[in-house]
Formats: C-alpha cells, sequence, structure tokens
C-alpha cells in the first residue's frame, strides 16, 4: 500500500464517519438533551478513535473497526491495544465533556433568571392600559363621543388624525 492509497483510505474514512456522526445526530434529534449529548459523545469516540497497527511503519486504523475484524476473524492481536485506546479517548471526551457542562450551567441558570424577569416586566406591561393616543390632550378624552372644546380665544387647536 503506497502513501497516496493511505491517504485516500483515511480521506474516505473520515468523510463516511462524518456522514455517519450527522446521521447519529440527526436520530438523537428527538431526545432530551442529558442523555442526546452523552450518547453523541460516544458516537464520536467510537468513530473518531484511530489506534496504530503497524508501529514500525506508523499506520492507523480506525479502532473500532480493528476491534471488530480483530474480535470476529481471530486475524491479529490488537484487540486490547484498540480497546484501550478507545477506552482513553472515550475518558478524555467525556472530561471535556464535563468540563463544558460544568461551565455551561451557571450561563444557562443565569440566563433562565433574566427571561424570567423580562417575561415578569412583560406580563406587568400588558397588565397596564396602553395609551394609544400620544397627542390627545387628556387620556380620558378619547372615551368621549363628543369633539373636545374650543379654546376661549377661538383658535383651535392641531387635530391629529387617528391612526
Amino acid at each position: 500500500m503506497t502513501e497516496n492509497d493511505y491517504l485516500l483510505a483515511w480521506g474516505l474514512y473520515a468523510l463516511a464517519a462524518l456522514g455517519c456522526l450527522l446521521v447519529g445526530f440527526r436520530l438523537t434529534a428527538w431526545m432530551w438533551r442529558w442523555l442526546r449529548e452523552p450518547l453523541r459523545v460516544i458516537m464520536a469516540v467510537l468513530l473518531l478513535t484511530p489506534t496504530i497497527i503497524d508501529p514500525v511503519k506508523e499506520k492507523f486504523a480506525p479502532a473500532i473497526a480493528i476491534t471488530a475484524l480483530d474480535l470476529a476473524f481471530k486475524v491479529g492481536n490488537n484487540v486490547l491495544r484498540a480497546a484501550s485506546d478507545l477506552a482513553m479517548y472515550g475518558m478524555i471526551a467525556f472530561i471535556l465533556y464535563a468540563v463544558f457542562v460544568l461551565l455551561r450551567w451557571p450561563l444557562e441558570r443565569r440566563a433562565k433568571a433574566r427571561r424570567a424577569a423580562a417575561e415578569a416586566a412583560a406580563r406587568r406591561d400588558a397588565d397596564e392600559p396602553l395609551d394609544d393616543q400620544p397627542f390627545a390632550a387628556d387620556s380620558r378624552d378619547r372615551y368621549r363621543s363628543e369633539p373636545p372644546e374650543a379654546p376661549a380665544g377661538g383658535s383651535r387647536e392641531r387635530l391629529e388624525p387617528r391612526l
């Protein structure tokens, strides 16, 4: 296998793995977040973890494929190495995910409190009557059926149209 074939095989695998991740993301979209996100981390670890198969030539292969092939056909002795790589990368991914969750948690609590305050202010504003005639001399004038009286000087105020 030449270097170009090796790179082409990894490129095709990366494209297929990203497609599988996209399908996995779509399949888990309906779930609760506390279940969806760890499943997505597991999928990413399983699909994107490499393991070394030839230490002399520094050749790598997907750990899940090596594990499955070695267990199914009993052809190699790389099962333990691939399983330990999967466990190590899984542990690293879940530690990073836990840090992300711990950073996100107070931010979400603050955003939820801000949203609740905004909703309370919106309810409070909805209870107040709206002044739909800002140019009226008195806001109670809008409920009268007769037009407002002319001032004593004989000149009339400017009359604004109602919209």
